[in-house]
């Protein structure tokens, strides 16, 4: 068994939908389980939906959601002939949505968040799962919501492991065996979303479809997880940012997840660690071109350190907090600090402290980064920079650094062994303090 998992830009118009089918009906040997993510740029687009909805600005909501449906609704006109059943499937879910956008807004963000995002998923599965059938090959979809059982952290859940794989082993499993004397059967399902015991849509954080793969691998021990993507493979940096990139052919478990950890796009940070646990192994293959070999992450770690990989964060806050009283940056002080960035849920990128000083640098969130600097700053004097790059290079003893910083303001930085990291601005940016997020 294998799991193969589609991104949105592999299926973001009708060709590449067919393409997706080709690649499927060409390489299914054996019960093949098929995680798809929202078509195309959908998930931005539900976001702004979200806000604007959240906001209570409802000319823009509505704007938004007739270009969202009259997108899906164009893919399948180019899929399916007039009156196909997928027709009625796909206004059966934007009616549930405008339905849905018309009551007034809960006071939990995160929580409506996921209630509308999942939206993109659910139909770019219901769009995936009927032309396979047109095309003759049998499959069923599957409800995420009911296989990745997760808690009620809204935005970022997290996955209860025994339910969860209860669930995919008797439904996804269940189904298999039931039809077991058809030699290449599918299972259809949604990335990025799970679900609460009580019935509520959660997700898994962003990009978190390669998670929800590795999720299902795990429960069923597939013998390989299949990521599809518009790159040849692992890249040893992001194409889209940087001119000259090299195929990391083979990098272990262990070197993946500190790419993913440092902000690798390639792979979600926590796709890995479920594959580690039953040595299941990844691999990273071209959507243009299939029959080659990509890239595979598994137990093998010779090649890890042949070549520098480049990992670049963008839209970063640079935080610096002092205590009040000046006393120093100690455990008591360090506790209370982390305390705020857990409760705030806001993740670490890079961390430093000095006697009297301790220094972050994090993704900025539009409704996360106030509440955290609001509530650091009735404790802590707090002084920060935004629009800051975060910069990592692992591996990076042959690498030109003065090349690579060429027009950056280092802010901070940060060395070990194997990773040099740095805080930077563009020298003409100015810096932006506290009083003005």
């Amino acid at each position: 068994m294998k799991v193969f998992k589609f991104g949105g830009a592999s299926v973001k118009d009708a060709e590449a939908v067919k393409n997706v089918a080709d690649i499927i009906e060409r390489l299914s040997h054996g019960p093949l389980v098929v995680v798809v993510s929202a078509m195309g740029k959908t998930t931005n687009a539900l976001e702004k939906l979200t806000e604007a909805y959240f906001e209570q600005n409802k000319t823009e909501a509505e704007k938004n959601f007739l270009s969202i449906k009259e997108y899906h609704l164009n893919i399948a006109n180019n899929l399916f002939p007039e009156n196909h059943i997928v027709f009625n499937t796909i206004e059966q879910s934007f009616y549930h949505l405008y339905y849905y956008i018309q009551e007034p807004p809960g006071k939990n963000y995160n929580f409506e968040y996921d209630r509308i995002v999942s939206t993109g998923e659910l139909v770019s599965t219901q769009i995936i799962s009927h032309y396979l059938t047109e095309r003759g090959l049998k499959n069923q979809w599957f409800d995420a919501t009911g296989l990745i059982i997760t808690d009620t952290n809204y935005r970022d859940a997290s996955v209860d492991w025994l339910k969860t794989e209860n669930a995919i082993k008797s439904k996804i499993q269940f189904f298999f065996k039931k039809n077991e004397t058809h030699p290449n059967l599918i299972a259809v399902t949604q990335g990025f979303i799970g679900g609460t015991t009580q019935g509520f849509v959660t997700t898994l954080g962003r990009e978190g479809s390669d998670y929800s793969a590795a999720i299902i691998a795990y429960a069923l021990r597939a013998s390989e997880v299949v990521i599809w993507k518009d790159v040849p493979g692992l890249l040893n940096a992001d194409p889209k940012v940087f001119q000259k990139t090299q195929l990391l052919e083979n990098i272990s478990y262990q070197e993946a997840i500190e790419l993913a950890y440092y902000g690798a796009t390639v792979i979600h940070p926590k796709t890995l660690k479920p594959l580690l646990k039953r040595n299941i192994p990844l691999r990273v293959k071209s959507f243009f071109n299939p029959s080659e070999q990509g890239s595979i992450i598994n137990q093998e770690f010779l090649k890890d350190n042949l070549q520098p990989s480049y990992i670049l964060k963008t839209r970063q806050i640079l935080l610096s907090i002092f205590p009040k009283d000046f006393s120093f940056i100690a455990e008591q002080n360090l506790s209370r600090i982390f305390s705020e960035f857990a409760r705030a849920g806001v993740k670490i990128n890079l961390m430093q402290n000095s006697a009297l000083s301790f220094s972050v640098c994090f993704d900025e969130d539009k409704i996360k980064t106030p509440v955290l600097i609001k509530n650091l700053e009735k404790i802590y004097n707090v002084k920060y920079n935004r629009r800051v790059e975060l910069i990592t290079v692992r591996h990076y003893e042959q690498v030109n650094l003065n090349e690579l910083l060429e027009g950056k303001e280092i802010l901070m930085e940060q060395k070990n062994r194997t990773t040099f990291q740095w805080v930077v601005k563009s020298r003409n940016e100015e810096q932006v303090k506290s009083d003005s997020l």
